[in-house]
């Protein structure tokens, strides 16, 4: 069927409300815009779906919303697991509601009970009540960091961790399967509560969250000693953090904690932001410019589904506050967490981290220091969950940390995704730790570098949207497959890995061996002196990210290097 054909199909037949009506016969008249919403389905991808909200089966909607739970139902009723039910949460955009509503209604249609929570909770608390209810799967509507137009839709499994090989393919078939709307079930909301297939969640799995964050602390000793004189600024961006955060911080006994008003309650448009993103400096605008007046020691920015952590320390010597990436606080609190478990005796038997292919490489010496296993994955948390699963079925190492690059990382097994609300927990625990030895998060972060090397990491990314972007992403990737690249600039590639092909190739010998890892589209050229590239298209958004990574002499030394680096990737684009 031609969109064309698609488009009229939604405009006549009665499944479809008439709001929905309404709006696409707004658009009749703009081809572009009725060609882009109708060309295809939205992909339910590895992880579920994300898009812009709107009429149209390339849309986040009730209709697509509907259709993929149906075939999470399917899938579900197919194992057997449908009497453990589904958690559902959701974060604080548009349509939040009424698209977590839509799929606890689904599921109730489909005699699969829905624990859904009553009102907005962050993305690690989701996969927290996945495993404390015992259900077989969870659901996260939610865009993360997405701009405000976008919403989606994020599944886990019974583990507590986003669907991975071979369930997120089986569960990709079961909604492809679905051919038409009408064959989606549904049910009334007062039938569904009656049927006790619908029952709201809330504050019985805070406590029991809470609890677990807690038992991540190290040195409460500590806290108790510096937690009336360190200051800490905190911005929700508007999303799901906010309760959380302050009462973790307000239970750990922190005195000063100052959160930016015009950013605390939860805002679907995110009025004071362009971007609701902790990795873009602008989102810092409001909260760097309380710190100065409140001379806060750290400032932490959560993303609106609170998985992510942004973190600006002051640096004393100039007054100045520096930006962390996520590889910076990340080794941060590695190191932390390595050192004084390996200082008081709890560090447990056969340690291991686990990190992703383009997260630092600072994380081979960190973990060489402490005896600490190192596992690389493919890019994306759900991985590092799936490790940890691993470890428990198997019997093989302890987790003690893991992180990624994009701002995530996890202390603790209580959940099995990125977990914002621990990793301000820890990081302020850092900073505690740092202010009774007379020291800032700069401070520790430079001795950090002094210890392991100068490395640095940046991203360059290219943004192609629509019918011809897809293509032209794909294309690109095609080039660098066929005819990689033999140096950038004056660094010669020494091996070539393609991970959709499961072959690693050293340039010099023309030995091939494979990458251990599953497939995926995704391209690594490893470099000199601990320099490397990465290419690797964007699973939820129309865009190709070049991640890079070098180790100075210095940290102005290492700041030229990726420049240059930057700059020689782009040239051979």
């Amino acid at each position: 069927m031609s969109y064309t054909e698609e488009f009229q199909r939604w405009l006549s037949d009665p499944y479809f409300d008439q709001a929905t009506k309404e709006e696409l016969l707004s658009i009749r008249n703009n081809e572009k815009e009725v060609e882009d919403r109708f060309y295809r389905e939205l992909e339910f991808g590895t992880g579920g779906l994300r898009g812009v909200i709107g009429a149209g089966t390339n849309r986040m909607n009730i209709y697509t919303v509907r259709k993929a739970t149906q075939g999470l139902a399917n899938y579900i009723l197919k194992k057997g697991t449908q009497a453990k039910g589904v958690a559902i949460s959701m974060d604080n955009r548009r349509m939040s509601p009424e698209f977590s509503r839509e799929a606890a209604l689904c599921l109730a249609a489909n005699g699969i009970k829905a624990y859904i929570f009553e009102s907005l909770r962050p993305t690690p608390e989701l996969s927290f009540a996945v495993r404390e209810l015992g259900c077989t799967a969870g659901i996260m509507v939610t865009a993360s960091h997405n701009p405000p137009e976008y919403n989606g839709y994020k599944v886990y499994w019974e583990d507590g961790a986003q669907i991975t090989a071979p369930i997120d393919k089986d569960v990709i078939t079961e909604v492809q399967a679905i051919k038409d709307f009408a064959e989606v079930k549904t049910m009334d909301l007062a039938e569904a509560k009656a049927a006790g297939l619908y029952e709201e969640i809330g504050s019985e799995i805070d406590d029991k969250y809470m609890a677990a964050l807690k038992k991540q602390i190290i040195h409460p000793e500590v806290i108790r000693e510096v937690a009336g004189d360190l200051k800490i600024v905190y911005t929700p961006l508007c999303g799901t953090g906010n309760k959380p955060v302050q009462r973790i911080l307000s239970e750990l006994g922190y005195k000063n904690v100052y959160v930016v008003p015009e950013q605390q309650g939860p805002d679907p448009e995110f009025t004071t932001l362009e971007y609701p993103n902790p990795e873009d400096p602008k989102a810092f605008t409001y909260a760097l410019r309380l710190a100065k007046e409140k001379d806060a020691d750290i400032v932490l920015a959560t993303d609106p589904d609170a998985d992510r952590l942004g973190v600006y320390a002051k640096d004393t010597a100039t007054g100045e506050y520096i930006g962390f990436t996520g590889n910076m606080s990340g080794m941060l609190i590695a190191e932390y967490i390595l050192r004084e478990k390996t200082a008081t005796g709890t560090m447990p038997e056969n340690p291991a981290m686990v990190t992703t292919i383009v997260t630092t490489n600072m994380t081979f010496p960190i973990a060489k220091a402490y005896n600490v296993k190192l596992i690389e994955v493919l890019t994306g948390f759900k991985y590092i969950g799936e490790q940890i699963k691993w470890f428990e079925q198997n019997h093989t190492y302890n987790y003690v940390f893991g992180l990624e690059e994009s701002y995530g990382c996890l202390a603790g097994t209580h959940a099995r995704d990125k977990d914002a609300i621990v990793a301000v927990q820890m990081l302020c625990e850092v900073a505690a730790y740092c202010k009774k030895h007379g020291k800032t998060l700069w401070d520790m972060m430079v001795e950090v570098y002094e210890k392991y090397g100068y490395f640095k990491e940046t991203q360059y990314t290219i943004t192609m949207k629509g019918i011809d972007g897809s293509r032209e992403i794909a294309a690109l990737m095609e080039k660098l497959r066929t005819n990689p690249p033999k140096a950038f600039g004056d660094l010669k590639v020494l091996k070539f890995r393609d991970y959709q092909k499961d072959v690693i190739l050293d340039l010099e010998t023309g030995e091939k061996t494979t990458t251990g890892l599953p497939k995926s589209n995704v391209l690594y050229f490893e470099l000199p002196d601990d320099q490397w590239c990465c290419a690797r298209p964007s699973g939820t958004e129309p865009k190709i990210k070049f991640y890079m990574g070098v180790k100075g002499t210095s940290i102005e030394d290492a700041a030229k290097r990726v420049e240059q680096l930057t700059e020689d990737v782009k040239a051979q684009l």
